[in-house]
């Protein structure tokens, strides 16, 4: 019995933080996203710039004082597929705020949802954004050779399906980025999670019923030689996300593609949102970041 209700609130907070997740800014619960007045000071920020013909294809960039030339970090946002958006509370604002003053540019983008999109086509979706972002990346003073890929919770599977399969990137004429930062993404492996016995129905709702499609959607089974090396941001609050994140690095390190898993004792959510505040967790993103552009200068 006692077994029983643990796995019962374990379900119960792991599907909160998916209702937190999909809230607007702004929205219930109190959760509020900051405004652009917490942008540092000579900072800009352009708003609902298309990169597609959908109403849903939209992107804003975050633009630093005097840019030239700088990185650019490139953010997918969660929502279990179905839900929420590029200005998820936590999402850009406190991650402009740290990485604006260090020369960098921030996108957060917006794709097609459950049910019009499923995750293949979100992810072609993500890949036509990045290829966009690198052809206008000039303009706003951006190095489109430099981009680090960053998502959280379903925007993470997004990034890390687009950072094992690098052909979804250069069919789209996306140039290769530096790599990819998965924020607490438990799908790393969509056939694992769809023949477990028991699994959240957001699971369904996504991947549906087909294992050719459990496999053509899944990061693990499309990693290779040429994957992007990336960092996987995993809560050790969870029963699955940890497990998967090792399991997908030691596939990784079999076929000589680096992939470093950080554990961190935050919930799904503050994954998310207490990256760029001050804190060991976000210098140690800072270092792996940092260390990607440092061998591509």
């Amino acid at each position: 019995m006692k077994r029983w209700m643990a796995v019962v609130g374990l379900c119960a907070t792991l599907l909160l933080a998916v209702a937190v997740e999909a809230a607007p800014a702004g929205g219930w619960l109190g959760l509020r996203g900051g405004g652009d007045n917490a942008l540092p000071p000579g900072s800009r920020v352009e708003k609902a710039l298309r990169y597609g013909p959908d109403a849903a294809q939209l992107l804003d960039v975050y633009i630093p004082a005097n840019a030239r030339q700088a990185p650019i970090l490139f953010l997918v946002h969660g929502g279990g597929w179905r839900r929420g958006g590029r200005d998820n509370p936590g999402l850009a604002q406190p991650k402009a705020a740290h990485w604006l003053p260090k020369g960098y540019l921030v996108v957060s983008v917006d794709y097609r949802l459950l049910p019009e999109a499923d995750p293949l086509r979100q992810a072609e979706d993500v890949a036509h954004a990045l290829a966009w972002v690198q052809q206008h990346a000039a303009q706003w003073g951006g190095d489109p050779r430099r981009v680090v890929m960053m998502g959280h919770s379903a925007g993470a599977h997004l990034v890390a399906l687009l950072g094992s399969d690098v052909g979804r990137l250069a069919a789209v004429g996306a140039t290769r980025p530096l790599g990819v930062v998965a924020l607490d993404s438990a799908a790393m492996d969509v056939p694992l999670i769809m023949q477990a016995p028991r699994h959240f129905g957001l699971y369904d709702d996504a991947f549906g019923t087909d294992p050719d499609y459990w496999r053509r959607a899944s990061p693990c089974h499309h990693l290779a030689r040429d994957s992007l090396p990336m960092l996987a941001v995993c809560s050790s609050r969870r029963a699955d996300s940890c497990l998967q994140a090792r399991a997908f690095s030691r596939r990784a390190g079999e076929l000589g593609v680096p992939v470093e898993v950080l554990p961190e004792d935050l919930s799904h959510m503050q994954i998310n949102r207490e990256l760029g505040e001050a804190s060991a967790y976000t210098a140690s993103v800072d270092r792996y970041i940092d260390g990607l552009l440092a061998v591509h200068r």
